[in-house]
């Protein structure tokens, strides 16, 4: 039995837990609040801000974890290489976190570095530098904060008297204490994807099918899988995957995402190392593990033979309109009446608005309409209502 600790308790972290529960492993789940998902079903559980490093090395010298497992952007990822060293599992690596927890540094190495094909880029730690690194980009542009996550403080801007309001939420939706933003090129995709890749310890990485989805301010709304593509994009998108997981190193799941462009091919956009939200249509019975029963089975070294997909299937989440500290929920046992349907709760003791509160999950044949699947699964969702 390994010891794991968990940095950051969301709804991903919680079906990891469950995944490495049923490997028979130890988990103690970590968050900046009590009582967050994944610490009503971990072994034990400690309340700290991980931006604070010497609470962090408290921590984790309280808990002596075999393995760390970091699941949020908001850590004090240095002191990740100062737990490698004392023999410390940092999953996929420290290196890797400390990479892509950082925009600015997964857009170097992906762009400069390995020569990826990404969008036209700058960056901007004044709200002087935004105006002059718009004016390059060009309009429409994409404002991000260099740290944040789940869409947290992205916009789009189309014009200049836009850009005041787009610094300000971006330096509000930072998740760390790095207040500089990246201004990016607007690409008009045809779609985007994200490609669940897979490292492991004996070198072998394996990529589940490609899953669709669709954000909105930054965040996603709905995930669907497989994703329809030409077997070029395809290509291209595994090879590059590959290519930037092998450079970061480490074993584990990867959320990579990409636009797909029929005039500019495929486009690395933003990489994860960790469970993806999108990829939570795995939840669905799409392949053969999920993509938590992945991540478990790679950061504990167990082999991972192939990824083979069942059928197909459709997230779409459950939003919270309105802010409580006692959610209620209506509506459940419409969902369940549904033939091929589940859904997930993930049980945040607060709601606020626009917060993910659950997400529903359907499935049908590989041979069953897409389209009807998602539109099912969409409409099951907005029954479900948060009060």
């Amino acid at each position: 039995m390994k010891k794991i600790m968990l940095l950051g308790s969301g709804e991903l972290g919680k079906e990891f837990v469950i995944a490495c529960q049923r490997l028979g492993q130890y988990v103690v789940a970590c968050d900046k609040y009590a009582g967050a998902p994944a610490m009503q079903v971990a072994d034990e559980c400690r309340v700290f801000s991980m931006l604070d490093g010497e609470a962090l090395v408290a921590a984790v010298n309280e808990v002596k974890p075999d393995i760390i497992v970091p699941e949020i952007e908001a850590i004090r990822t240095e002191k990740l290489y100062e737990f490698e060293k004392q023999g410390i599992r940092v999953v996929p690596s420290a290196r890797a976190v400390n990479y892509t927890m950082n925009r600015k540094a997964i857009r170097e190495l992906a762009h400069t570095e390995l020569g990826l094909q990404t969008a036209d880029y700058r960056y901007a730690s004044t709200f002087d530098e935004l105006k002059q690194a718009a004016s390059i980009i060009g309009f429409p542009c994409i404002i991000k904060p260099l740290m944040s996550s789940s869409g947290h403080g992205q916009s789009k801007v189309d014009c200049a008297n836009e850009l005041e309001q787009a610094w300000a939420c971006a330096c509000g939706g930072s998740r760390g204490d790095i207040m500089e933003v990246i201004v990016e090129e607007f690409i008009p995709f045809d779609y985007e994807i994200t490609l669940l890749t897979v490292t492991q310890d004996n070198g072998e990485t394996l990529t589940c099918a490609p899953i669709g989805h669709v954000q909105k301010g930054g965040d996603y709304r709905e995930s669907f899988q497989p994703k329809a593509m030409k077997p070029e994009h395809l290509a291209a998108a595994q090879a590059m995957a590959k290519k930037v997981t092998a450079a970061l190193t480490g074993s584990g799941i990867w959320g990579v995402e990409f636009f797909v462009s029929e005039q500019r091919g495929v486009i690395f956009s933003e990489l994860s190392p960790r469970p993806h939200d999108t990829g939570m249509v795995t939840l669905a019975g799409t392949q053969n593990l999920s993509e938590f029963e992945l991540h478990a089975r790679a950061v504990l070294s167990l082999p991972i033979p192939e990824i083979e997909l069942y059928r197909q299937g459709a997230s779409a989440v459950i939003l919270s309109p309105v802010e409580t500290d006692n959610p209620q929920y209506q509506g459940i046992e419409k969902v369940c009446e549904a033939p091929k349907t589940d859904l997930r709760i993930f049980g945040k003791p607060v709601a606020h608005v626009g917060r993910r509160m659950g997400v529903v999950v359907c499935w049908d044949s590989l041979n069953a309409s897409q389209d009807m699947l998602r539109d099912k699964c969409k409409a099951l969702a907005s029954k479900v209502t948060v009060s």
